[in-house]
């Protein structure tokens, strides 16, 4: 299996440097496109290019929210992760509603953040633990968002079990294997669901799940 390709936008070049070294040094990544600001990344990012997009939110140009804001209205189904320095719940909150896959701090564990990685190219979410800590109370005592009926969610039991895990932050290979499915039907299944609650991707579904306190 070959490496996930990697577009790694971070305007400090030393530690744009860095962090290459250390998504390849496991030999699951490959850094292919590098950015050092905003607009270069929305410029390289490409769904048949590049498997993951990881973005410094920090940058001159155009910030690394912006460039994820604009990556994933162009290509909604192309993993986007946040890397920071900053320990900032807006920053994540509206991250996370732009469709970014995760929000993790540059001073995580090598072995954490590497697991942020393969977990958003899986379709998984991953938070700072930290972050996670203080939005996700945030998230669950806002009022709930449903669908057209809000007295009662339009999904089957199986339907919730999966959103409620993907609201955890699991993979598809994840859920698969908790509710001993097939990959391919849990996809269907994640198609359905978004197409019921009308939303837009599993990002948006996770945060559903939280506010609707089905995790």
């Amino acid at each position: 299996m070959r490496p996930y390709r990697v577009l790694l936008a971070e305007d400090q070049t030393i530690v744009r440097q860095g962090l290459k070294m250390m998504m390849e040094e496991a030999g699951t990544f490959r850094v292919v496109e590098e950015a050092a600001d905003g607009r270069e990344a929305v410029k390289a990012a490409h769904p048949h290019a590049v498997d993951l997009v990881v973005l410094d939110i920090r940058m001159p140009v155009m910030t690394g929210l912006e460039a994820a804001r604009d990556i994933l209205k162009n290509y909604p189904d192309l993993p986007v992760l946040m890397l920071t320095t900053f320990d900032d719940d807006e920053y994540a909150l509206e991250a996370l509603s732009y469709g970014a896959k995760g929000y993790m701090l540059k001073d995580a564990d090598a072995s954490r953040l590497l697991l942020a990685m393969t977990k958003a190219v899986e379709g998984g979410i991953s938070l700072d633990e930290g972050v996670a800590g203080r939005i996700v109370p945030k998230l669950m005592g806002e009022r709930p968002v449903r669908g057209p009926d809000e007295n009662e969610i339009p999904l089957t039991k199986r339907e919730v079990s999966i959103a409620a895990l993907i609201g955890e932050g699991k993979s598809n290979q994840e859920i698969a294997a908790e509710l001993f499915l097939s990959v391919g039907t849990v996809k269907n299944h994640i198609s359905v669901i978004l197409d019921k609650l009308e939303l837009r991707d599993r990002t948006q579904l996770a945060i559903y799940a939280l506010k609707n306190r089905l995790v």
